[in-house]
């Protein structure tokens, strides 16, 4: 029952970012280009993402287990420490660069071309190199 949840869920989820047009790098590098041709319709899907996300987070304050029985993931630390800022402004740099976040360039693949597939490939490159690039730089400079 549970992967039948999460496969609509995904479903959902890529519709939506297809419909949306976060899987169009240009429609989101015109989000980013506040100085130029902006497009501020995005701004509606990052509401759209942001709302209901708040209000399971209100939700759960009063469950103690989730509809299928599974524990909540715990709440987000609200520190702001290195790692957080770092880690936003690789991000932002790299959604402004490509005009895809993972999301997205997961949901665009089947219709992509090769500077697509060369960004998820880097992008899981990323992911899997993280956990050791960042014992290192721990290892260099503790953290705070």
């Amino acid at each position: 029952m549970r992967n039948l949840f999460a496969f609509a869920a995904g479903g959902f989820f890529g519709a939506g970012l297809f419909i949306s047009g976060m899987t169009d790098t240009t429609k989101v590098q015109g989000w980013l280009d506040v100085f130029g041709a902006w497009d501020p319709t995005l701004a509606f899907v990052m509401g759209g993402a942001m709302i209901p996300m708040a209000i399971a987070w209100l939700i759960t304050r009063r469950r103690t287990s989730a509809v299928l029985g599974t524990a909540f993931p715990p709440t987000p630390s609200r520190k702001i420490d290195r790692k957080l800022v770092i880690g936003s402004l690789m991000f932002g740099v790299g959604w402004g660069l490509a005009g895809l976040c993972p999301g997205p360039s997961i949901a665009a693949l089947s219709y992509g071309g090769v500077g697509l597939y060369v960004f998820v490939a880097a992008m899981i490159t990323g992911m899997a190199i993280a956990p050791f690039v960042r014992t290192r730089l721990e290892k260099i400079v503790p953290a705070e």
